[in-house]
């Protein structure tokens, strides 16, 4: 049973990685897409999905939250009797691009400045819908 909570413990911090890139990406698509001319960037389902990410993690950050896809991962992996963060090669690789050690002001700072951005975004590529 634990060779499926390792497993599952995977795929959550797939998941997540795949959040974080939606984040960080969605920003770059509408910044380099409005620019090039792509309307699609502008769309306001992928705009308000793309400020509800940020704002989640913002406010994650301010209120001292883990986020539940870590808590998840991490007790998927307490099922699997995994101690710590070793694993299997997609485990090790994803948490070297998703975890980082530095105190809690500095990803306070860094998530507020990024959302003030997506927000910014707004000002300047305004969302439209399909109307």
């Amino acid at each position: 049973m634990g060779n499926v909570y390792q497993i599952l413990a995977d795929t959550v911090l797939t998941i997540h990685l795949l959040v974080v890139a939606f984040v960080l990406f969605g920003l770059v698509l509408v910044l380099a897409g409005n620019g090039l001319g792509w309307r699609w960037v502008n769309n306001l389902w992928f705009r308000l999905a793309h400020l509800g990410a940020i704002a989640i993690v913002v406010a994650e950050a301010w209120l001292g939250i883990v986020c539940p896809l870590t808590t998840l991962e991490i007790w998927l992996r307490s099922k699997a009797g995994i101690d710590g963060y070793t694993g299997s090669f997609i485990e090790h690789w994803l948490q070297q691009i998703l975890y980082y050690d530095a105190p809690a002001w500095v990803f306070i700072a860094a998530y507020t400045v990024f959302g003030l951005v997506v927000v910014a975004t707004w000002w300047w590529f305004p969302p439209r819908s399909r109307r």
